[in-house]
């Protein structure tokens, strides 16, 4: 039997939902060759709440949410949504 289509992770832009961030924050992690062991002890969170974030668990408390984005060097920036499209098109 063939092998489903993975979904492509995006890279980096907008987030519209907890699961898009969960994708970024997973795929910059393992790009950075961290585990979940090594970001939950530098982050003082547990292995179990990083996964959930990951896989875009949407009640995952947004400052310990924030701390993990920031350990990885990754910022969350808001902005109105017609600047978003207008950079992303040139």
């Amino acid at each position: 039997m063939p092998k489903a289509a993975r979904r492509e992770t995006p890279e980096y832009g907008p987030v519209r939902s907890t699961r898009e961030l969960g994708q970024i924050m997973r795929s910059h992690r393992k790009k950075a060759g961290w585990t979940l062991e090594r970001l939950s002890g530098y982050a003082n969170l547990s292995m179990r709440f990083l996964s959930e974030l990951e896989r875009g668990k949407e009640t995952a408390e947004i400052g310990k949410a924030m701390h993990g984005l920031q350990l990885l060097g990754l910022e969350v920036v808001i902005l109105p949504r017609h600047t978003v499209s207008k950079s992303l098109k040139g």
